[in-house]
């Protein structure tokens, strides 16, 4: 089985934001592999993450191509993608596809702060109900 990460993109005016969020819930994110567009990577890197960050191409090179991919492939457990809704980029229909086979994978996907805390918190709860069932199942066998 392959390992799974989470994607962690940001528009320009939304790095600061996803930086933050990330910074201010680190102790569920480090030690995780996190996955992430390339200027996003390379900000993240530059301001402090100490969570492993793989970098993929820039999103205008690819990089959102790549993720799509990666989402096709059941790679990525969830995406943080904090969007800025009064931009357009030339390569909008890439982000479009990204989007839609998130949506087709049933992948949760937060594209803001607000559902960025209860994806997070979803997956926490998520997490220890599997440890919970996990424990039972042993003391049963």
């Amino acid at each position: 089985m392959s390992e799974k990460r989470i994607a962690v993109v940001a528009h320009n005016k939304m790095k600061p934001t996803l930086l933050e969020f990330l910074k201010d819930r680190q102790e569920w994110f480090w030690g995780r592999k996190l996955v992430s567009t390339g200027l996003t990577a390379g900000f993240l890197k530059d301001n402090g993450i100490k969570a492993d960050v793989e970098q993929m191409r820039p999103g205008k090179e690819g990089g959102f191509m790549d993720l799509r991919d990666m989402v096709a492939d059941g790679k990525i457990d969830m995406v943080l993608f904090f969007r800025d809704p009064e931009i357009f980029q030339e390569y909008e229909h890439e982000i479009i596809e990204f989007l839609k086979e998130c949506n087709r994978n049933n992948l949760p996907l937060a594209t803001n702060p607000a559902s960025g805390e209860l994806l997070v918190l979803g997956m926490i709860k998520k997490e220890s109900s599997e440890r919970t069932r996990d424990r039972v199942t042993n003391l049963n066998k």
